[in-house]
Parts: C-alpha cells; structure tokens; sequence
C-alpha cells in the first residue's frame, strides 16, 4: 500500500529540520514529490510563505493533496505566516501563477549565504528564485571577487546578485523581461548594492550578443542558464538537442583564464549525455571542465526519502539541473 502524503511529509520535515533557520528567513525545498514518493506535489518555503506546486494532470485530484498538505503545514510549520498553491495545469493564469491559501501577507525577500533575494512569489509559474541553484550562488561568492561577470537569462538576477556580494569589480544582467529585471534591482536595494548604467539590459539574449561581440566586450565569467525550450524572432532555444549552439555562442566574449557557467535543467537530457557536450566542446582544448556543481540535498531529496529512480541518470551531476564550471582558454 502507498504511503499517505501526511507520512511522506513527516519524513521529508524530519530529513529537513536540520536546515530550518531559527529566524525563518531562508528558502529551502520541503518535499520534493517526484523524487520522495508523491509526484503530483511539490512544497517551497520562502521565509515563512509556503508554496504548494500541483503538478496533478487532473488539478482537481491534485486539490485533495494540496488540502492534505496544508493541513500537514499547518499544524507542523505552524510558524507559516502564508501559504499559496501554483497548479500547472490550472484552467486560468492565476491559477498557474499562484492563489492564496491561507495567511494574508507573502514573503517579499528571503536570506541565503548571508545575501537577500528579493522575491514576488506571484509573478508567473516559478517563484522568482530557483532553489536548485544554492551551491551555485555560494560558489560565485566565493570564486568571482573582482571579477566581471555577465549574466544572461538572468531571470531576476540572482547570480548577478551573488557575484556582487562576492566583490566582483562588474556585473551586466539580461533579461528579455523587464518585470524580472526590476526584482533583481529590488534585491540590489535590499543588500545597499549600487545600480549602475547598463547594469540592467532588457534584450533578447542572442541580439545582445551579437551586439557585445560587435563592441568587442568581455568578461571574466560568463553565467548561461537558459530556459528549456523559447523561441523568438531573434532565435530558438533548445536545452534538450542545442545546448553546445548556445555555449558556442556565449564562449567568445569570456577572458584568456575565465569562467564560463553552463546550466542544463532538461530531464530527458541525461548527466551522460550531457557529459559527452561538454566533452565534445572541451576537445580543441579552449574549454576544460574545472568542476561541476551538486543541486542541493533539500531540493534532490535524502537517501532516506528518495523513492523509485529518476526519469533519466543524472549521473555524473545529481539532479535533473546540471551545472558545470568550464575554464577557457583564448585563441
């Protein structure tokens, strides 16, 4: 017999309580469905506003769990000062961008690696922060002092933000949606960071770099985490079959000695064939592998409550988001 949601979450709170901050300011990923036992659902924490993925084909059938699991956080996390539920395939925008379930006010920021993130929970699908980037954002504080770095599909900014609080000497953020834009300047607010002229570009990713080669700019890091699937008139993004196209074009506008950031989060792409991208491109020996980046254990779920295998072997990555830190070398 399955095992009830409410036995699920006591397992995945149990694995978790370890990172729960006293102050209930940081984000961390509560239980992760598709990989401990209940696919349908999915459960944030953003300081103390809880957020309820319903990934339910069926929304109304995912409901009855989104009502299992609130009543679970209720009296569990009785800390939570909001709830909201997200359902994908909900019949309306709203529906997929976020409803409230309970509490009145939502958590506008949050705190990691002694940094802020400004978030608007309610502003499309996602939450405005991806929780299965954490480690990244350590190792930009740890690794880019004085260092440039441009951020494209910066989404709301928080690698850029990140690298700031790292000291990096520059940071260039795009993004072909504005209203993202403004949540990363928010979060420059929130950590007294100043905002410069140009910091914030508005432009779809491959006519901005077309114009940066044409200007002959560079950097000493380059970040691309692109969407998995977009198209526009200026061109196609596929994570799945055309990730080296997009690190290609990315590559030459990095530094003799920099650092270019590669993210895949598609799921059927596995960590193999990934690899053999990464290898591949590696091969004229101007770009080399220096490490990859493991998504954190909250948001990948515990040996203890993982259940069944992933859609595709992530290996040598642990999750389905696959970072890697690439050196290159100039021509």
């Amino acid at each position: 017999m399955k095992n009830s949601l409410t036995s699920l979450l006591k397992k995945a709170l149990a694995s978790r309580t370890p990172i729960i901050d006293s102050q209930h300011e940081s984000a961390f990923r509560l239980f992760n469905g598709f990989a401990e036992g209940c696919p349908d659902i999915s459960i944030d924490i953003y300081a103390s506003t809880a957020v309820i993925h319903n990934y339910a084909d069926d929304p109304d059938q995912g409901a009855t769990l989104v009502d299992e699991a609130q009543k679970f956080l209720n009296v569990s996390l009785n800390w939570l000062r909001a709830g909201i539920v997200k359902t994908r395939n909900g019949a309306t925008q709203e529906d997929k961008c976020g409803k409230l379930l309970f509490g009145t006010e939502l958590d506008r920021k949050i705190k990691e690696h002694d940094t802020w993130y400004a978030v608007d929970l309610l502003l499309n699908r996602d939450a405005s922060l991806y929780l299965d980037t954490r480690n990244l954002r350590k190792w930009i504080i740890e690794n880019l002092r004085g260092k440039s770095v441009f951020n494209s599909f910066a989404y709301t900014g928080s690698f850029g933000v990140a690298a700031l609080k790292g000291g990096a000497s520059q940071v260039v953020q795009v993004d072909l949606n504005r209203e993202f834009l403004n949540i990363a300047q928010e979060s420059y607010s929130l950590n007294s960071f100043p905002i410069k002229k140009g910091s914030f570009i508005p432009r779809d990713f491959f006519e901005q770099i077309g114009n940066m080669k044409r200007e002959n700019k560079s950097f000493d890091c380059a970040i691309i985490d692109p969407p998995f699937f977009s198209v526009t008139s200026k061109g196609k993004i596929d994570q799945e079959k055309e990730s080296a196209r997009l690190i290609n074009k990315i590559r030459p506008l990095i530094n003799d000695g920099g650092y270019l950031v590669a993210i895949n989060n598609a799921l059927f792409v596995s960590g193999a064939d990934y690899m053999k991208t990464l290898e591949s491109l590696c091969k004229d020996g101007y770009l080399k592998i220096k490490e990859l980046i493991p998504v954190p254990e909250d948001f990948t779920g515990y040996p203890e409550t993982r259940v069944g295998s992933p859609v595709t072997d992530p290996t040598p990555f642990n999750y389905s988001t696959k970072i890697a830190i690439l050196e290159v070398k100039k021509k």
